[in-house]
């Protein structure tokens, strides 16, 4: 393995990455001279102004410092700053507020080097595979860079291109990570609560996978036949005959940056229309199908109005990843748990999840997660949002022993992205909103019967049920105009009455006589909260529906319905 060339790895390997390097110490000691001075150079700042006492005053200019630092070292520590402004276990608030400002933009390599890239791995002149190319990229990023074109017959793509040389100026970078994180981890400012170097090996295997376009292009697909079947989202197609490892042709789009609020209304689009399908289509990617786009920056999403109703595209698939079964029913545990504050199951469930070690004694920790979030949802489940969470979060990770895992650093990172941007067309949006009416249909009538009876538990607390929590869930749904309630209401009864919804049955009939009395206050509370969105007819019609669904009730439905004159409306 020490003689492996690096053009020959596929993935990650920081075995052999180090046999490398260890044959070529003159590279290894040039570069680490140039990181190390830059870096001596920030700590001795940093030392200097705690002498001198304005440590307070100089915060920002250090952590402005520090993005610069990145910046100059190139592609790899660019992409270090992006991945450390999601870690809020590894750096402090004050800097990782100045890594999130970080742009993935650097000056574009020869275009003349870019055209031999593009020759080589395709096994044909430029003028053969396009009609037309741009002279010059339109857009340049730290991997990468891109140029339009039209293919001779006559199709219109993004032609990307790698960077030359890339993966021996990513390898050695990755090496002197491992190398200093091996040795430096007590004398950084970060609280790890496990070893450095397996970040770095995380970051590494990512950072390998975003760098194989072929990779990108079969995640691309991937994504594509999820959402298949939702014309609201748009996924670029592959041009596999014109795309290598280095290269990647796709389909190009032609819209707005979901910020350009002012140019989607000028062609007739709908920003809150964008932002449904944005918090909608994240939703379906990670309580449905578990894979997700892990980057949806505002270079990588596109509104495209059309008359027949808004889309969103995504673009570039190179960082993505997979969210499993178990992961998602404890994801909901946590959620639920938060909800119902008990304080001592949601710690289990960080161990489980990762962000705690196996192992750990929770019980000192309990206590700081109740403070930090113990008033989260606010005066209501409406006020919740990610970029809260993340910032309470950002205050436990920092003195106690959490870590945040790479999947769930990825869903962060997506989760407040996406956020940001609905913020940025509606400085109102509440993701509560949007959210509840497909979660409620989706835990309703998902795949996993346990991941359904989760949820429910949210309407219970030390056994009794929780009618303000009901109350609070149906003002949330009726909200949104878009949402009727009636296909919920007759999911859920359909759930009440099946065989799956017997301990439901039981528990809302003790509900309703709890401590020796009728619970009709709350009843006519529910009632009033509903009322105007349920007709009889419609409300006879939802039953009928539910019903429809079990057998033998089934059978039942004709001879009812015949007693209603068949006039049941829809």
């Amino acid at each position: 393995m020490a003689r492996t060339p690096l053009f020959q790895l596929k993935r990650y390997d920081s075995n052999a990455i180090a046999n490398y390097y260890r044959l070529r110490p003159w590279q290894f000691i040039w570069r680490a001279v140039r990181v190390t001075a830059l870096f001596v150079g920030f700590v001795l700042g940093l030392k200097f102004d705690d002498w001198r006492g304005v440590v307070e005053r100089n915060r920002f200019k250090r952590a402005s410092q520090l993005r610069q630092i990145l910046t100059t070292l190139g592609p790899t520590f660019i992409k270090v700053g992006q991945a450390l402004s999601t870690r809020p276990d590894l750096i402090r608030r004050d800097f990782l507020d100045e890594l999130t400002k970080l742009q993935d933009q650097l000056p574009p390599f020869s275009t003349d080097i870019a055209f031999r890239i593009i020759e080589t791995e395709l096994d044909a002149d430029i003028d053969e595979i396009f009609a037309e190319i741009t002279p010059s990229p339109i857009a340049a990023a730290s991997l990468g860079q891109v140029y339009r074109a039209k293919l001779k017959t006559g199709e219109e793509v993004a032609v990307k291109v790698q960077r030359p040389n890339l993966l021996p100026t990513l390898t050695l970078d990755l090496y002197l990570m491992r190398w200093a994180a091996s040795w430096m981890a007590p004398w950084l400012p970060l609280n790890l609560g496990h070893d450095l170097t397996l970040i770095v090996d995380e970051f590494g295997s990512k950072l390998f996978e975003e760098i194989d376009y072929l990779n990108e292009g079969r995640n691309a697909e991937k994504f594509a036949t999820n959402f298949r079947n939702d014309p609201s989202v748009k996924v670029p197609s592959i041009y596999w005959r014109y795309t290598s490892e280095h290269v990647l042709v796709l389909e190009w789009i032609t819209g707005y940056k979901l910020t350009d609020v002012d140019s989607i209304r000028a062609v007739g689009g709908d920003p809150n229309a964008i932002i449904r399908i944005g918090v909608t289509s994240g939703l379906r990617q990670l309580l449905e199908f578990g894979f997700f786009h892990a980057d949806p920056h505002p270079g990588n999403l596109f509104a495209l109005p059309a008359p027949s109703g808004d889309q969103m595209a995504y673009i570039d698939f190179g960082m993505m990843d997979q969210l499993e079964e178990e992961a998602k029913e404890t994801l909901v545990d946590a959620l639920v748990h938060l909800i119902n504050k008990d304080y001592i199951d949601l710690a289990q469930d960080f161990v489980k999840l990762g962000f705690l070690a196996p192992g750990t004694d929770i019980y000192p920790i309990v206590p700081a997660i109740e403070s930090v979030l113990g008033d989260i949802m606010g005066e209501s489940v409406s006020s919740f949002n990610f970029k809260t969470i993340t910032d309470r979060f950002s205050e436990l990770m920092y003195e106690y022993p959490f870590r945040v895992p790479a999947k769930f650093a990825l869903i962060i990172r997506s989760l407040v992205t996406q956020e940001g941007l609905a913020l940025t067309l509606d400085p109102n949006f509440k993701i509560v909103e949007i959210a509840y009416p497909y979660v409620a249909r989706r835990l309703l009538t998902g795949e996993s019967p346990r991941l359904r009876r989760r949820l429910i538990e949210v309407l219970f607390k030390d056994g009794k049920f929780q009618w303000h929590r009901l109350e609070n869930m149906i003002s949330i749904a009726r909200s949104d105009s878009n949402f009727d309630i009636l296909p919920t209401a007759q999911l859920g009864l359909q759930y009440l009455l099946s065989d799956e919804g017997q301990f439901l049955r039981r528990q809302l009939l003790l509900a309703l006589t709890e401590d020796d009395r009728l619970h009709t206050e709350e009843v006519q509370r529910l009632w009033h909260l509903v009322k105007d969105d349920i007709k009889p007819a419609r409300l006879l019609t939802a039953a009928f529906g539910a019903l429809a669904e079990l057998s033998p009730a089934a059978a039942l439905i004709p001879a009812v319905s015949s007693l209603t004159g068949g006039k049941l409306e829809r």
